[in-house]
């Protein structure tokens, strides 16, 4: 695979996406390590247009669905629908049958229609009345959510936010590039007009090249360090679980791919650390009394963690 190509895609989608350069490196980083991303923000800000440039980038197949309290399992996997005429069950696709699905609003349904994306962000398939669907390939959530003060929302479980590789906020836009966002819009410049920079094969080809970077050993005990010190951290409710070990290895290698090399460094590591850790960690209540801060502290126990000598 041409080592451009992951340049040309961050370039397009930056020119869309003006400003954002580091939530757009997460997000690639997301999708060539095989993970989905929770957009946690305000309304507004752009995190369905980064949606769709994405999926127009890779020549993907786009599908949204709004989340709301009435919204049900089914919307979301499909379901299986009689047909008198054949005297058969005809299974017709949910949502969820596309290469980049936006989750709006996620934290706005109940827990159960939340669960049913489970079993596909794990597995890449759902299964309906017994029988099981692969999902497409390559297949990514992109979730949002509002702030858990705003009303009317049901908060991610812990089960839930494990699935997600990386929870990102997009923020509001500096100065310049409100007004060339303003500029874009009034000249109708869309995502829907965007050219793709890849092919779906492409950003499977490049998976497997990620796949192939080079995790030593003593990596893979700097990330184990990390890990078990938010286990042993008394500001933290609990510590990060086996998965987000395996979760922070994976984005690391693609942070290096993205950076031209095949093997991992530990700045990789601290490079994706905090994204890939933040939700998965709950500050105790003495903690939030302290006005402690999860980001902050997960900075102060990366400094504690042995650094290998590369």
């Amino acid at each position: 695979m041409d080592n451009k190509v992951p340049q040309r895609l961050m370039s397009q989608i930056n020119s869309f996406i003006i400003g954002k350069e580091d939530v757009v490196e997460s997000i690639l980083i997301c999708l060539l390590a095989g993970g989905h991303v929770l957009l946690e923000d305000v309304p507004g800000v752009g995190k369905t247009t980064l949606a769709k440039v994405l999926a127009g980038c890779v020549g993907g197949d786009f599908g949204r669905i709004q989340f709301t309290p009435d919204t049900l399992p089914t919307d979301v996997t499909g379901l299986s629908v009689y047909n008198a005429k054949t005297g058969e069950f005809e299974f017709h696709t949910g949502a969820i049958m596309q290469n980049i699905l936006l989750a709006d609003e996620i934290n706005r349904t109940s827990p159960k229609t939340q669960s049913a994306l489970l079993e596909a962000m794990a597995e890449g398939q759902v299964t309906v009345d017994g029988n099981r669907y692969p999902l497409k390939d390559p297949f990514m959530v992109i979730a949002t959510q509002n702030p858990i003060e705003f009303l009317g929302t049901y908060p991610l479980p812990e089960a839930s936010l494990d699935r997600f590789m990386m929870r990102l906020s997009i923020g509001y836009p500096e100065k310049d590039a409100e007004i060339t966002l303003t500029r874009y819009a009034l000249e109708g410049k869309t995502p829907d007009q965007i050219t793709p920079v890849c092919s779906l094969s492409d950003i499977c080809e490049m998976r497997k090249e990620v796949a192939s970077v080079s995790v030593s050993d003593k990596l893979l005990a700097y990330i184990r360090d990390i890990i078990e010190l938010t286990r042993k951290e008394e500001a933290f409710v609990m510590g990060a679980s086996p998965r987000a070990t395996i979760f922070l290895a994976s984005a690391a290698r693609a942070c290096a791919y993205l950076q031209g090399r095949d093997f991992v460094k530990p700045d990789d590591v601290k490079a994706v650390c905090v994204n890939t850790l933040h939700h998965r960690l709950t500050l105790t209540s003495q903690a939030r009394i302290r006005k402690a801060d999860i980001d902050s502290t997960l900075r102060n126990l990366m400094l504690k963690a042995k650094v290998p000598m590369e």
